[in-house]
């Protein structure tokens, strides 16, 4: 069991332009899982293309959007340590989320120009020795907010359900969150095309 972390030690923050050896650091030489280094849902293919993306390519094309600014992120500190991450931004912004069947929907389940202002929190990755800590809920909570400042309408999640037997996936599985945390949240699920990957949403309102 994971030594309990005293909530006063733990704080989340957006990142910056300036945090790649941070980021760098967390996810060390696995890039997070398998070298993947956040690309899973930016990059629009998977199967061979994915396979020859994984490492040093995916490291690449990720400090690239760090340090230009274009990627979006919630980091977790234990003190001055990193420890954990949550990516966020645009749905547009993820192809392979928007080519997968399950979370694939008409856009009239948008209401009209609404449509551009859909968000998306789609990948966890916390340090094994501060998991089951409350890290996920804190990442997400603020990553909402870092949505709502920048008046995103709808906020989309897609968690990962139990197992058929109700344990828990593996964690390298379970990297776009569990269901309760979003529910404790106020997301709603939308839509179960499949059984394991359902969607959820948050809708913000038009404050600003």
């Amino acid at each position: 069991m994971p030594t309990t972390i005293p909530k006063s030690r733990i704080t989340t923050r957006e990142i910056r332009k300036s945090d790649w050896k941070l980021i760098e650091k967390l996810f060390g030489e696995r890039g997070a899982c398998g070298g993947c280094w956040c690309m899973h849902w930016r990059r629009e293919k998977g199967g061979k293309a994915w396979e020859a993306a994984k490492g040093a390519p995916n490291r690449r094309a990720f400090k690239v959007l760090v340090e230009s600014g274009q990627a979006h992120g919630v980091l977790a500190f234990d003190g001055a340590t990193p420890v954990g991450w949550c990516a966020f931004g645009r749905r547009s912004e993820f192809p392979r989320l928007v080519r997968t069947r399950a979370y694939q929907y008409a856009e009239s389940a948008i209401p009209g120009s609404d449509v551009l202002k859909v968000w998306s929190i789609n990948c966890l990755f916390i340090l094994k020795s501060h998991r089951d800590q409350g890290l996920s809920q804190a990442m997400v909570a603020t990553a909402v907010e870092a949505i709502r400042k920048r008046k995103g309408r709808f906020v989309e999640a897609y968690p990962v359900t139990l197992t058929a037997d109700g344990n828990k996936l593996p964690a390298a599985f379970a990297y776009t969150g569990p269901e309760i945390i979003f529910r404790r949240l106020g997301f709603k699920e939308v839509q179960r095309l499949s059984q394991s990957r359902p969607l959820y949403r948050l809708e913000l309102g038009r404050r600003g």
